[in-house]
């Protein structure tokens, strides 16, 4: 789903040295600003893979984005996010040549780590040059890897003329004054890749703006995670997103909850809301019911609804924690619960991401679990 406004504050941190002041809380949902000069998500784009799992320095915005549902040794659910994203600092016309102190693109990192009560977040930044690959910070698609400073992604295929993308490596740790945090894990894809909308367009607005999304669903995660200083071996599932494009939030957007679901049936379910940019100023909503074979039904807006049931405070904030998802032409009724309310993300753009369970609306039958994530409040 999208995380557009997310990269609204990214250069400017950037460019004043990565610092920040933690008493702002800017949130998660910005109006739209131009995006002149820079390429535009269209319909009609072919995605060509490996090559789009790479960066697209043209278009303005850009993340890699993965969660997991992991349980320990124990049987103790976790849950974890690693995030990088990227944001162009000038359009392509204007971008300098490559140099030592030159930069053309941002990038930030979010990792976090949740137990129980406990959720552990870390952040970083970093600049570079759209035609160097091996800086501070970047992505190449052929072997894959994405990366900040030591938190990397990367492909465990030695072969580079097999997928790189088909099995990768998480590592990324925080020291911190409870006694650190992080994982090392191996992901093993099960499934195939999943093109969102049209062929990969997706659409967020009823007047036409999109971007380009596909996620990978279908990881198996194994390895082990690192929480207050105590190490477990962890397995579970994983969901990877995709994402570019080059328009922020439309003014009238106030920010958006987005799920990613696992269900015991082996099915994937992806929705979210944009509160506003829909007809007649309403919501704008759309859906992907995945069948285990990676087979996509879309299921665009009026085909599904999204409704908040009830509220926590979190951050001094009532965020909506759990809801109603109703998808009829499916079948499916679904209550969407976070597992813990205090999920809050205090990052230079705060926003509410966290681990949930599943359960069918009328029986109360656990159905799975997923990940949501909600921006603007």
């Amino acid at each position: 789903m999208t995380r557009l406004a997310m990269l609204g504050l990214l250069a400017a941190l950037v460019l004043m040295g990565c610092e920040r002041d933690a008493a702002t809380d800017t949130g998660l949902a910005a109006p739209g600003e131009a995006a002149g000069g820079f390429v535009q998500a269209r319909p009609g784009t072919t995605l060509r893979f490996p090559e789009d799992h790479g960066p697209h320095p043209d278009t303005r915005i850009e993340w890699w984005y993965l969660t997991a549902n992991l349980e320990d040794e124990r049987g103790e659910p976790l849950g974890l996010q690693w995030t990088l994203f990227r944001q162009a600092l000038v359009p392509p016309e204007e971008r300098p040549p490559p140099g030592p102190w030159v930069a053309d693109q941002a990038w930030m990192a979010h990792m976090a780590v949740s137990r129980g009560p406990t959720h552990r977040v870390a952040e970083r930044f970093a600049r570079g040059h759209s035609r160097q690959d091996d800086g501070q910070a970047g992505v190449r698609a052929r072997p894959f890897a994405a990366w900040l400073d030591d938190w990397r992604l990367e492909s465990r295929v030695d072969d580079p003329d097999a997928d790189t993308f088909a099995e990768l490596a998480l590592l990324a740790h925080q020291d911190d004054e409870h006694g650190g945090f992080g994982y090392r894990l191996d992901l093993t894809a099960e499934g195939p890749l999943v093109l969102h909308g049209e062929a990969g367009f997706s659409q967020k607005t009823a007047d036409g703006q999109g971007s380009i999304y596909y996620s990978q669903p279908f990881w198996r995660i194994e390895g082990e995670v690192t929480l207050d200083g105590e190490t477990r071996a962890v397995s579970g599932r994983g969901w990877l997103d995709r994402e570019w494009s080059s328009q922020v939030l439309e003014p009238e957007q106030s920010g958006w909850d987005w799920v990613a679901l696992h269900l015991d049936s082996g099915h994937k379910l992806m929705a979210y809301r944009l509160r506003g940019g829909g007809e007649e100023g309403g919501d704008f909503l759309f859906g992907n019911v995945i069948a285990p074979d990676g087979a996509a039904t879309p299921v665009a807006q009026g085909g599904l609804r999204l409704t908040p049931l009830s509220t926590s405070l979190v951050a001094g904030r009532e965020m909506p924690t759990r809801w109603r998802l109703e998808l009829p032409a499916q079948g499916l009724d679904l209550v969407v619960e976070a597992r813990h309310s205090e999920r809050w993300m205090a990052t230079s753009v705060s926003y509410w991401e966290g681990e949930v369970t599943v359960s069918d609306h009328d029986g109360g039958e656990a159905l799975g679990v997923g990940y949501l994530e909600m921006t603007g409040y």
